[in-house]
């Protein structure tokens, strides 16, 4: 039976080495700053679409080498939203992937248009020779989404836009702050959509995205279709959502700007020691290489690994917490059943989803963590070979 002063204790942490980790010294430094802005806001009742989320959008288009950026809801009302001020809606068709989180495919269902899933290469990206052959009259986008961090071929995939007149969205929600041949993704597409979930590179304390674009046309309908078609206060130019991203979540969103260079410096760093002690286990572990037009910003550091779910077993027994990002493909899920898409489909998409694992990868892992990754990974691979 607990003493008092035992029920009191905190309990220990599950994970020594754990997948996520919100709290740092520099976010902690930036808290009292972020609460005094709160305060200003609460003060002036400036609440929705006040001068915290002009802030906001100013400095994040700025980070994305925009003219524009709306903040809206969420990064699916992002992706939703984008699809409709492309006008795109019943009878047309979207070429996307179906290893990215699913709101990647159901923004385009719930716009009433059909998702056409293609392959990806061994980068867990879009492949563009699949969006070629993909392609038909009916398409209205292409959706390119640049997973883990790691951007797509986008020189490839813009030729490919521009051949068929077909927009690019980015589904930039894993990859703020990553560049394609010196261009930063969100700024390359015709319309780029960022997630600011409290998981990603750069989040704010709840739910948030924003939609980016170079079209001053474009901005001003993503602006309209976030506040409900409004044309003023007074007059509805189209039905569309409540999408407006929050105040309060704008103050976190700019502090956090502030600080996502360091956030990436320090995940690139992580990945650079990974990659120098893993490497070394080609053949039982694939580590995509960045292309050198690619600068990658590691949303997720993800491996192909033989024998992944024993694998896994040996890390989380270890005390190391891991991810699978995702281990069923969309096009197998229940909700995608319309699709008509069946095992096989997809070959390259379903045989990584058998072999993919995310390891930590966050700002605040300490070099004594990750070499204990490594450290595990190795013997479990050395005792395979014995």
């Amino acid at each position: 039976m607990q003493s008092k002063d035992e029920s009191k204790r905190p309990a220990q942490p599950r994970y020594r080495v754990p997948f996520v980790s919100f709290r740092s010294a520099q976010k902690d430094k930036q808290f009292d700053t972020i609460l005094k802005r709160v305060r200003e806001m609460y003060e002036n009742s400036q609440f929705i679409l006040g001068p915290q989320v002009e802030a906001f959008e100013q400095s994040f288009a700025q980070l994305a080498g925009c003219a524009h950026a709306v903040g809206v809801n969420s990064g699916t009302d992002a992706m939703i939203l984008a699809l409709r001020a492309l006008g795109i809606g019943p009878g047309d068709e979207v070429i996307t992937v179906a290893n990215s989180f699913i709101a990647s495919v159901s923004a385009v269902s719930l716009c009433g248009a059909t998702p056409v899933l293609v392959d990806v290469a061994s980068d867990y990206n879009i492949d563009p020779d699949c969006i070629e052959k993909a392609i038909g009259p009916k398409t209205k986008a292409i959706i390119a989404v640049h997973l883990t961090g790691l951007p797509c071929r986008m020189d490839r995939i813009e030729q490919i836009s521009k051949s068929a007149n077909v927009p690019v969205i980015e589904d930039a929600a894993q990859a703020v702050g990553a560049t394609w041949a010196g261009r930063r993704v969100g700024g390359i597409g015709k319309i780029g959509c960022f997630s600011l979930h409290p998981l990603k590179n750069l989040h704010v304390w709840g739910d948030g995205g924003v939609a980016t674009t170079n079209d001053p046309e474009l901005a001003e309908r993503l602006r309209k279709e976030r506040n409900h078609g409004l044309k003023n206060r007074d007059e509805v130019e189209f039905f569309s959502f409540n999408s407006r991203l929050d105040s309060v979540q704008a103050i976190v969103g700019l502090s956090a700007v502030e600080m996502l260079p360091d956030v990436i410096a320090q995940r690139r760093k992580n990945a650079a020691l990974y990659d120098s002690r893993l490497r070394a286990l080609k053949g039982y572990l694939e580590i995509p290489t960045p292309d050198k037009k690619a600068f990658a910003t590691y949303h997720l550091y993800v491996v192909a690994a033989e024998r992944r779910d024993a694998l896994r077993d040996h890390l989380d027994r270890a005390g190391v917490e891991t991810k699978i990002h995702y281990p069923i493909p969309a096009h197998l899920q229940e909700a995608a059943k319309s699709l008509g898409l069946s095992r096989g489909s997809l070959p390259v998409t379903e045989a990584l989803a058998g072999k993919i694992l995310s390891l930590p990868i966050h700002e605040n892992l300490q070099e004594a963590q990750i070499l204990e990754v490594c450290d595990l990974i190795e013997h479990f691979y050395q005792r395979s070979i014995a």
